[in-house]
């Protein structure tokens, strides 16, 4: 089987390129190569970066140019060249509708892929050319796929259109070693771009309460879904709060390192689907306190960090957790086997082709057997 997309920042991360930044885009690249590893030709097209008509590997995943101009007509191009079964959409677009009919043309079948909490609501989706929601909804119609995060995004999908959803969550990278708690430096990890329903406001409030504990943070400025200027504002605060060491953007391999070494990952997010750097903290024996978003419950259900609700709450568990490394070690057993159950490359991948092979799914399909931790 065949699957195509069109991205040229999964270019990036597979190319190793630092300046690499987008969740989304990487769960496309970790999902390419679980699906190449599992037997799948797996095609990416990429408009900058590679001349039209180059083709490169990167573990299995064939990247190929496909020149300057629109964006459609490359993808177009892709099809007509590559004549794969299905392609691979992610996150809300306006572009989508016209992706699904250009997809008819070569007898492409449409994979969509939830990204933000709203997406699976075509009115209020767009954050780019919101009145041309219904592209983007007729796109969603068409899809012979969905596929969404977490299930509290299922609330939102239509009655018909769920025969062809699947709830399967975020993939990551599971590393063969990873650094016990007792050998870490005590400071909380803060990872994530500099826009408004990441709440970085939040986080400048809690260090400030936090004054005895370091944060580390590591995102770039971004007008995405945010007043003008706001980013900015918050890089001016990041950097005038003594215990908040603001590294700006860093590579993507640079920003897992700091994951990797933390007491603990804080989420200030008020909106998002199932966060990647969720998944690359657990995988790494890193405990997430989240202010709101848990998705599925799996922090609180599987005893993977703290939900806090509110900042009091949020600094209170920063700091129990930063003084305890045994507690942070006992959450860490946790959350590495709780990814080598439900994020792994071979488990999702496999959900992913089972969802596709399937005539209909049920209305929310489990993922493998539940995890009891």
């Amino acid at each position: 089987m065949k699957i195509a997309m069109a991205n040229d920042v999964v270019y990036q991360y597979a190319s190793g390129d630092p300046a690499a930044v987008g969740g989304a885009e990487r769960y496309q690249w970790l999902l390419a190569r679980a699906l190449a590893a599992h037997g799948w030709s797996v095609v990416v097209g990429v408009h900058a970066g590679l001349p039209r008509g180059e083709r490169v590997s990167f573990d299995g995943v064939e990247f190929v140019g496909l020149g300057p101009g629109h964006f459609l007509v490359g993808v177009a191009k892709l099809f007509m060249a590559e004549r794969p079964d299905w392609c691979f959409w992610f996150g809300s677009t306006h572009l989508l509708g016209p992706g699904v009919a250009l997809g008819w043309v070569t007898g492409t079948r449409t994979l969509y892929g939830a990204q933000f909490d709203l997406d699976m609501n075509p009115r209020r989706a767009l954050a780019g050319r919101p009145r041309l929601w219904p592209l983007y909804a007729f796109g969603l119609e068409r899809s012979s796929r969905i596929v969404l995060q977490h299930r509290g995004q299922y609330a939102d999908v239509p009655p018909r259109w769920r025969s062809k959803t699947y709830v399967i969550p975020g993939i990551v990278d599971l590393p063969d070693s990873w650094t016990p708690h007792a050998q870490r430096r005590p400071y909380v990890a803060w990872v994530g771009v500099l826009r408004q329903p990441k709440r970085p406001d939040l986080l400048i409030e809690i260090a400030r309460q936090c004054s005895d504990v370091k944060f580390v943070v590591c995102g770039g400025a971004s007008a995405h879904r945010s007043p003008q200027g706001y980013s900015e504002r918050i890089i001016q605060e990041l950097q005038r709060t003594p215990n908040i060491d603001y590294l700006g953007h860093v590579a993507p391999k640079r920003a897992l390192e700091i994951m990797a070494n933390a007491a603990l990952l804080l989420s200030t997010s008020e909106a998002e689907g199932f966060p990647s750097v969720f998944v690359e903290a657990w995988a790494h024996g890193t405990p997430v306190v989240s202010l709101t978003i848990d998705p599925d419950q799996a922090i609180e259900r599987y005893r993977l960090g703290m939900l806090a609700g509110d900042v009091t709450t949020a600094v209170r568990h920063i700091q129990s957790l930063v003084a305890s490394p045994e507690n942070r070690q006992a959450i860490a057993d946790r959350t590495r086997l709780h990814v080598a159950k439900r994020h792994s490359h071979s488990v999702i991948a496999a959900e992913i082709q089972r969802a596709l092979q399937r005539a209909s799914a049920p209305v929310l399909q489990p993922l493998e057997t539940e995890v009891r931790l």
